[in-house]
């Protein structure tokens, strides 16, 4: 019988995922003689047995396309809705793993997808993982194949932006997604020359935002660019958040723990409007016309880079190899110009934040960049 090992994508969808499946198919067809079976829609796909035979056809001329031929959900293994409820389908997945005879199963994902995998590992599967993100925010990894593609979409499309800042005298404010990191907004910013960049791991001062477009407006520029992480905050909204997670992990009886879940839900919700509410802050504190672009799923989609393309194709054929030499329970990471196999009990539960002495935060500083808080 033929060796055989599986693919999944799992989470949001990002350039290069369909060049990492290639990588993994064809270095595991051509190299080691392996069959190869991707499950459809991530851990829904495994769940259901909804299976399709990766061979060379398929895997032909899906280098450079952009999203998964494989689909992706974002369904966990142990929280898994079916019909009316929720169900812990692990077991189900354990089953299917076995009916295939798999060697081991590879999945593809971000911070999430890596918790679920080694949920699987404690199950019994020999898992292997890959990490991809535009959010670059997988722990123990130089980088995530899918950041350089949406960073050069985010640059892009504030490089169009500051034509019309420029002609109309406005304050442009363009949200880039990152919840929680913002590798994505502090780079994008920094590669379009933004006036502003604000990300979550700097809480902001809206007065010392509005007074650095003030200052370049009494230099003559009748226009700024701001550059926000879609989870940046206020330094009064980062206390409260703050204050609200401190006291969820205090615990209590369980009406006080509703209570603080409830309150969390509400500042999440006034949360997402929070650039929208930043740009007319600005607009009133500065007497300058505002609008807000929102970049969104714009940044996820379309043809791969070079580089994105080229990482994918690495980390691929090094995840085959590892199978090869019996390596499971591990994300392949990305070290310098190498890779390494990372435990999955070390990347689990971390989250790769932009640290506060990172060059980049200096070099954006140094350049007069403001970052909305003159603290940093």
């Amino acid at each position: 019988m033929a060796r055989c090992i599986g693919i999944l994508t799992a989470g949001g969808d990002s350039p290069g995922l369909n060049a990492a499946i290639r990588a993994i198919g064809k270095s595991a067809l051509n190299a080691y003689n392996m069959q190869v079976i991707g499950f459809r829609d991530g851990f829904r796909g495994l769940m259901e047995n909804r299976t399709v035979l990766l061979e060379g056809e398929i895997l032909s001329g899906i280098l450079t396309l952009g999203g998964t031929i494989l689909g992706t959900s974002r369904d966990k293994p142990h929280k898994m809705p079916v019909g009316s409820r929720v169900q812990n389908m692990t077991e189900v997945m354990l089953d299917n793993y076995h009916r295939h005879n798999l060697e081991a199963l590879i999945c593809i994902g971000g911070g999430g997808t890596q918790k679920n995998a080694h949920r699987l590992v404690q199950a019994g599967m020999h898992i292997m993982t890959l990490p991809k993100t535009i959010d670059n925010d997988v722990a123990m990894t130089d980088i995530t194949f899918g950041f350089d593609t949406a960073l050069s979409i985010a640059t892009d499309a504030i490089d169009r932006l500051h034509s019309t800042a420029h002609s109309h005298h406005r304050i442009i404010v363009v949200e880039i997604m990152g919840h929680n990191t913002g590798w994505l907004g502090l780079g994008a910013g920094m590669a379009s020359g933004a006036d502003v960049i604000l990300i979550p791991e700097i809480p902001y001062d809206i007065k010392q935002v509005a007074d650095a477009i003030r200052r370049r407006r009494h230099r003559g520029k009748n226009f700024s660019i701001v550059a926000v992480s879609e989870g940046a905050l206020s330094i009064e909204s980062a206390r409260k958040l703050a204050a609200l997670r401190k006291k969820k992990q205090a615990g209590g009886d369980s009406k006080q723990q509703r209570k603080t879940t409830a309150a969390l839900e509400v500042f999440k919700t006034q949360q997402n409007n929070n650039t929208l509410h930043l740009t007319r802050q600005l607009e009133a504190l500065t007497g300058l016309e505002s609008r807000l672009t929102i970049l969104g799923h714009l940044q996820r989609g379309g043809t791969p880079t070079a580089a994105d393309r080229i990482l994918a194709t690495r980390l691929g054929s090094a995840c085959a190899a590892a199978i090869e030499e019996q390596h499971y329970g591990c994300m392949v990471a990305v070290k310098g110009e190498t890779t390494e196999l990372v435990p999955l009990e070390k990347v689990v539960g971390k989250r790769k934040v932009v640290p506060l002495d990172h060059p980049w935060i200096r070099a954006a500083l140094e350049t007069g960049t403001c970052l909305g808080n003159h603290v940093y």
